[in-house]
């Protein structure tokens, strides 16, 4: 246990003190692997995207001020204490944007290339069916995009690299016209490409399920690099076996680790255990931007976005995407 004067700010996950000590500055006490004392004097914490932040936690940490969770979801943090003790739950809206987005590219030419089956093919020595397996194009394609935010913003960006048309979805975010899809429906039987980017609530779990999947243009593929809870993958093996549905790539699962699938042997699936956000640069920029935001809290100074209602004046930057 620490006994500087200085505000104890503790890691849980945990979280190198080679990255975040120094952005604290000499002015913060840190400590990676925090005992249950540092815990009973911790000020603040930075927290990992799979630490479960349960009231028990809450209760193991009476001096606490604030919470720094790296990235924007908060699942697993319990909001509803957090404001009962008047904690701000700071997020890191930004840091992985260009990571997920990658991610969610590299799913996508994984899948409309055929890289896992191809990939099959050339081990076992079936060269001469490799015309089995057509590797499609994405120039001139249609990608829809659902959550128009950071990421999927980002997502655009590539696409057009790719000389894709872009249509996208967000009833929150500004869509200029020429991208703006006027339903679900529209999108869903237009693209053909589709990928998710959009917060997990209750109006958007299972939003992709068997209406959506009937909707779907013929062939498409769909990427879910944001919240396993939004496909019903029930209904996405039902349409990969139909061929209504080309291709899917998974990055997330309703519960991480999952359980096994049938869909996870479907050789047009893509399978990545939520990782397109956890590239080294975007990790270190989460874990930085998470420091930056207990050491404003702790400060007085405005932190980037706010997730919960603790400190509501400064929480009008908050972001979800």
């Amino acid at each position: 246990m620490s006994t500087s004067l200085n505000p104890l700010i503790v890691g849980l996950g945990p979280i190198a003190a080679e990255i975040v000590a120094p952005i604290l500055g000499s002015g913060f006490t840190y400590i990676e692997n925090p005992t249950p004392q540092d815990l009973a004097a911790a000020d603040g914490a930075i927290v990992r995207a799979a630490f479960e932040f349960n009231k028990s936690v809450f209760d193991a940490m009476p001096n606490l001020k604030v919470i720094a969770r790296t990235g924007v979801g908060t699942e697993l943090v319990d909001l509803v204490e957090a404001d009962a003790r008047n904690i701000p739950v700071v997020i890191t809206p930004g840091g992985n944007t260009n990571a997920v987005a990658e991610g969610t590219f590299a799913h996508i030419l994984a899948l409309s290339k055929r890289l896992g089956p191809l990939t099959n093919l050339v081990a076992a020595g079936n060269w001469n069916d490799r015309t089995k397996y057509p590797v499609g194009d994405l120039e001139h394609q249609t990608i829809g995009i659902i959550g128009y935010g950071r990421i999927g913003k980002r997502v655009a960006e590539i696409a057009s690299a790719f000389g894709m048309k872009t249509i996208a979805l967000d009833p929150m975010a500004e869509i200029p016209a020429l991208l703006k899809a006027n339903s679900l429906a529209e999108l869903l039987s237009n693209a053909d490409v589709i990928t998710l980017h959009v917060p997990l609530t209750p109006e958007t779990i299972g939003l992709i399920g068997k209406a959506a999947f009937d909707s779907l243009k013929s062939g498409a593929i769909v990427i879910n690099c944001s919240r396993g809870a939004l496909i019903d993958l029930d209904a996405a093996l039902v349409a990969l076996n139909s061929g209504r549905l080309g291709g899917l790539g998974l990055d997330v699962f309703d519960s991480e680790p999952p359980k096994h699938h049938p869909i996870f042997d479907h050789e047009s699936v893509v399978l990545t255990p939520h990782v397109m956000g956890l590239s080294k640069q975007a990790t270190i920029a989460t874990y930085v931007m998470a420091a930056q935001g207990v050491r404003d809290v702790l400060t007085g100074v405005k932190p980037i976005a706010i997730a919960n209602n603790a400190n509501l004046e400064n929480n009008k930057d908050r972001s979800t995407k």
